[in-house]
């Protein structure tokens, strides 16, 4: 027979509610009573009842993860995988379990989102990624529940986010294909509502300006980060009249299916198209050439998201809302001649 609360404050010559504050580390509780309630529960062996638990603090000690839509692409692309395993790794060290939910369409995800917050069934929130005028912000922000997104809001500059800085990186990716001495650079983008594609983009761009090269619209192509949208964007570029001689991809996935476009059409990496990825995962060294990428710290982006989460639920002073992971460039063969 189970050890219930009940016996433990029998046994230690208390209430069953003076158990409880124990439990839930009450404020009030002297140090004494502390130290005989947790000596009893030891030596009967009780473990208190997460979910009694939960009622008594008013929390549940659970963090609710939302994936970006549609779940079952993400699922297709190796930065997710990181980034939750980095949220994982925190959540299990800190004393929390990952619930995720996601939604087939913007109103879907919004409720629930509502659904978890209204019903207190997380104690806060990690938004994966980050668009303009995303109506989850919004209702977090409104309501005062804690949440972090992985990205920027350019609609809340003040929210808690964690990020890289994607201008940079992408300015960083782009020189370096200008210093191996090409001209014409064309960009593969994700889609353009996201965050992270628009600072991509406008580091790509300002690193082409920057360097006195024009930037011909038809190099710039945007899609889904899936290998589909690289794939297709070879049967488009390959066909211009003046098509670009390197390309900086927004993804590591979406550049395995640029090399897989590029060789069906009997063109070689890096003799006739120069590329560099992001994300940097570990795929990338085994591709035919190894991909050049920039290492943007996927796990590290996870692990720091769910810390401040957690920091933010306990009320602790963050030093600064948005935290930026350093991003570093791997050169392999698929950039250099």
């Amino acid at each position: 027979m189970s050890v219930t609360i009940k016996d433990v404050a029998r046994r230690a010559g208390v209430s069953p509610s003076t158990v409880s504050r124990v439990i839930s580390k009450h404020p009030r509780i002297s140090k004494e009573t502390i130290e005989r309630v947790t000596r009893v529960m030891e030596e009967l062996g009780y473990h208190p009842n997460s979910m009694a638990k939960g009622l008594v603090s008013k929390a549940t000690h659970i963090l609710g993860v939302i994936l970006p839509r549609p779940a079952e692409e993400l699922f297709q692309n190796y930065f997710f995988h990181e980034v939750l395993r980095g949220i994982l790794a925190q959540a299990n060290r800190s004393g929390y379990d990952l619930l995720i939910a996601s939604g087939s369409s913007e109103s879907d995800e919004l409720e629930t989102v509502k659904r978890l917050v209204r019903g207190r069934r997380v104690d806060g929130i990690i938004l994966l990624s980050s668009k303009t005028k995303d109506p989850l912000i919004h209702f977090l922000n409104e309501v005062g529940f804690p949440f972090v997104i992985i990205g920027r809001s350019p609609d809340f500059p003040d929210a808690p986010t964690v990020d890289n800085d994607n201008v940079q990186a992408a300015y960083d990716a782009t020189r370096h294909l200008i210093n191996q001495g090409h001209e014409r650079i064309g960009f593969v983008s994700g889609p353009q509502e996201l965050t992270v594609s628009q600072d991509r983009l406008t580091g790509y761009r300002q690193a082409m300006l920057e360097a006195g090269l024009s930037i011909s619209e038809d190099w710039i192509v945007e899609g889904e980060f899936l290998q589909e949208t690289g794939y297709r964007a070879m049967s488009m570029l390959m066909n211009l009249p003046e098509r670009p001689t390197a390309l900086v991809v927004i993804d590591d996935i979406v550049a395995f299916g640029v090399l897989h476009g590029l060789n069906e059409l009997g063109y070689s990496v890096p003799q006739d198209m120069c590329l560099v990825g992001f994300n940097n995962i570990s795929l990338s060294e085994h591709m035919s050439p190894p991909l050049t990428s920039v290492d943007i710290g996927t796990y590290q982006i996870g692990y720091m998201t769910a810390q401040t989460l957690i920091k933010t639920i306990a009320k602790e002073p963050l030093h600064q809302t948005r935290k930026i992971i350093p991003h570093r460039l791997i050169v392999r063969g698929s950039s250099v001649k």
